[in-house]
């Protein structure tokens, strides 16, 4: 793969009305530890890349929503479900459900988890997380299915699940879509190959930034910076479809010339968005 994206998105990005309340903040969760050969291709074996366990609230007057849950309080044992060459040196810090409760969260307010996929780095955390899952069908399936769903499984054996539609246009690139609020605030787009149905969740703020979160259609931020895929055996352990991935990939490189794009496990890349205010400043809303 070069470095020189397809231009996937020229047109004007489309219009979305986010309410005046609408926020995002970041609740940092963790991180594990691996090598940058094992993260991108072209990573050196002597550079150590920190990944991100971090779960985005959006704050929304109609309903909150989490962006994936981010390491749950037995991440412990969650790694002991991976196969050995999976796991990795990790440090936990607060789960989301410790972060909000301590700063006076409003539970009614929150609709529920949307997953970007069903990996256990992306969904430990709701094993202390008492709310619905929003999943579509596909990543359903997946989750029940593969043995990378296992954690999934777990966590959500007790938790309503929501099961939302891609049968909204293709957007910006991508082939399908769910406008979450109905005014272009949270638009869920069609990425798979990860998974069968791992999604991108873009967000549009009163301020006019966008943000495209992209999971793990890269892990580090040098897949939009400079195009570097995973190595070929991660590429075999991780994708369901490498090619889905690396289409998928050039058009988030794409549209990171208009927006914001976060890799789910880039540390920096969740740099601009504010941490979690404490007290909530809907705390008694």
């Amino acid at each position: 793969m070069t470095s020189t994206p397809s231009p996937f998105w020229s047109a004007p990005l489309p219009a979305a009305k986010p309410p005046a309340e609408t926020a995002l903040y970041r609740l940092p969760t963790g991180v594990y530890t691996t090598r940058a050969a094992l993260a991108v291709s072209g990573g050196s074996i002597l550079d150590k890349r920190s990944f991100a366990a971090t779960a985005v609230l959006i704050s929304h007057p109609h309903g909150d929503l989490l962006i994936d849950a981010g390491f749950g309080i037995h991440v412990k044992e969650h790694l002991k479900m991976l196969a050995r060459v999976e796991r990795a040196p990790y440090k936990l810090g607060k789960t989301v459900a410790e972060q909000l409760n301590a700063a006076g969260y409003d539970w009614s307010r929150m609709l529920g988890v949307l997953v970007t996929h069903t990996h256990w780095d992306h969904v430990s955390g709701l094993d202390s997380l008492k709310v619905p899952v929003w999943i579509n069908s596909e990543e359903l399936r997946y989750g029940a299915s593969d043995a990378h769903g296992a954690v999934f499984r777990e966590v959500s054996q007790n938790l309503d699940i929501h099961e939302y539609k891609l049968t909204g246009p293709a957007y910006l690139g991508f082939p399908a879509s769910f406008d979450v609020y109905g005014d272009g605030s949270v638009v869920v787009a069609l990425a798979g190959g990860h998974t069968f149905g791992s999604v991108v969740v873009f967000v549009t703020l009163p301020s006019g930034e966008r943000y495209g979160f992209i999971g793990d259609l890269t892990w580090q931020m040098d897949g939009i910076t400079r195009g570097a895929e995973r190595p070929w055996m991660l590429r075999r352990m991780a994708d369901v479809d490498a090619e889905t991935v690396r289409l998928g990939l050039q058009r988030s490189i794409a549209l990171s010339k208009l927006m914001r794009i976060v890799p789910a496990h880039d540390v920096g890349a969740y740099d601009s968005i504010p941490q979690l205010p404490v007290p909530y400043p809907h705390a008694d809303a």
